[in-house]
């Protein structure tokens, strides 16, 4: 009977769906979930909503506990599951909405951007000290996290506890290859792909159906409206640089400074009256701004909103049946390099196939990534480096520089603009980020005051000139 964790078990559908993928196998019915929420409302109520899982699904043998203390919970543990939000709605919205002030437009800002360099200085410490705890009280167990920003927590993680048996998970590259399946009008199971690059952006660099290089054909169908037109930033990728990209183009659009530029750009390649997920400014908002919560996890504990039995194709419930059976399974998680991909740095954070068993979780060497697709994530790998160094040491101008370093910010803004907003994200966010300890960026007029004054010396030229 393995023990699973669940971290940020009061999420409205999440903690609920991964019970459920769990328990659909055999093997792993008798499960017992130990639920972990800092807020008790949350908690009993997915108490709940799990117990009427267990009787909606005849799962008679598994058991639920719920703690508001996790060292508690940990105890025994053969899995932790962490899915977390650290501030809430209230971070969220300050993330998003300064920036625009700015003129930096976030679709999702969970993953590079802005926002996703605020979530990464309030989460990773909160991470931190779970991985701690977990070092502590129960070494031997695999941690699936699913908390975004992917790229820098889980090198933050592993960078202070590099023998923890780690995976980071997401859905994009199982989501994106179903997607792809469906508009060539092939069965998933009959394609062999191979993917790899970094969370949110890894790289389809093969795509076949028996002898078949399919590649081909996707070109010719990103240029078709009805594809191009719900899916545009992606389809732009594949367009240009020749290769699926995974996530959703929402996602995508704001990673790049190419899409993002001005509002007709926003409305000609993100545009939502196609697909919700496309997003327009700020779409992020209206997925954490749920007033009724309270109301949707009640209808889910009395069944009036049922939870669908059947197992999803989230990757966390393959991974502990495929560790318990010894039956192999292969996903795509997030894991330190060293090596894995031989065009990106050997200690990043890379997305790439993984072989699950009894043995536990091994990462699957994929070779170079085509040069071009390398250096657009060698781009962000930059930026989750130094907010991830930024946490580490509590330096205020490793946040600024990370923020510089952006692709979006940096199209958007000035140096002085983006040292002015990473002042004020940081004085939003103080009681989020208490490691940094009110220091911030210095002011950008202080900055200015130490450029001597004078005339401007005329460069000369004629040294160059003589060597001619």
């Amino acid at each position: 009977m393995p023990k699973i964790v669940i971290i940020g078990a009061g999420s409205l559908v999440f903690s609920s769906r991964l019970t459920a993928d769990i328990l659909s196998y055999g093997n792993l019915s008798d499960s017992h979930f130990a639920l972990v929420d800092i807020d008790q409302e949350r908690l009993d109520l997915a108490e709940k909503i799990v117990k009427t899982l267990f009787d909606k699904g005849s799962y008679s043998k598994a058991t639920v506990s719920s703690y508001t203390d996790r060292k508690e919970a940990l105890k025994n543990a053969d899995y932790v599951i962490i899915s977390i939000l650290v501030g809430g709605f209230e971070a969220i919205k300050s993330e998003i909405d300064l920036p625009a002030k700015y003129g930096i437009d976030q679709c999702i800002g969970d993953t590079l951007t802005p926002g996703g360099v605020m979530r990464c200085l309030r989460t990773l410490p909160v991470l931190t000290e779970m991985t701690e705890d977990i070092h502590m009280i129960c070494p031997e167990a695999t941690v699936l996290n699913y908390t975004n920003p992917m790229g820098m927590l889980s090198k933050g993680i592993l960078d202070s506890y590099p023998d923890l048996k780690y995976i980071g998970l997401c859905h994009s590259v199982q989501h994106t290859a179903e997607e792809w399946a469906k508009r060539l009008d092939l069965p998933l199971k009959e394609i062999d792909y191979k993917c790899g690059g970094i969370n949110h952006e890894a790289w389809f660099t093969s795509f076949r159906h028996g002898k078949t290089d399919l590649l081909p054909k996707m070109r010719k169908l990103a240029l078709k409206p009805e594809i191009w037109h719900g899916d545009s930033a992606r389809m732009e990728y594949l367009k240009h640089f020749g290769y699926p990209v995974t996530e959703s183009s929402g996602h995508v659009s704001e990673y790049n400074p190419w899409f993002r530029k001005n509002s007709a750009l926003v409305k000609k390649y993100c545009n939502d009256e196609h697909s919700e997920w496309n997003g327009g400014p700020g779409f992020i908002k209206t997925l954490y701004e749920r007033p009724d919560w309270k109301e949707q996890m009640e209808k889910m504990a009395n069944w009036e909103n049922p939870i669908d039995l059947r197992r999803s194709t989230e990757y966390g419930s393959i991974i502990i049946h495929a560790i318990e059976s010894g039956v192999p399974a292969v996903v795509y998680g997030n894991v330190k390099n060293k090596g894995y991909i031989d065009n990106l740095p050997w200690d990043a954070l890379v997305e790439v196939p993984c072989l699950v068993d009894a043995n536990g979780i091994q990462p699957v060497r994929i070779g170079k990534l085509p040069h071009h697709l390398a250096a657009i994530n060698s781009n962000q790998l930059a930026v989750q480096e130094l907010a991830v160094e930024a946490v580490h040491t509590g330096d205020p101008e490793l946040v600024f520089q990370a923020m510089a370093m952006d692709p979006l910010t940096g199209m958007s803004c000035t140096l002085d603009e983006i040292r002015t907003m990473t002042i004020e994200l940081m004085k939003a966010h103080e009681k989020w980020i208490p490691q940094f300890k009110g220091r911030l960026p210095k002011p950008a007029e202080l900055i200015c005051e130490m450029i001597p004054e004078g005339p401007v010396e005329k460069h000369n030229d004629s040294a160059y000139e003589d060597n001619e």
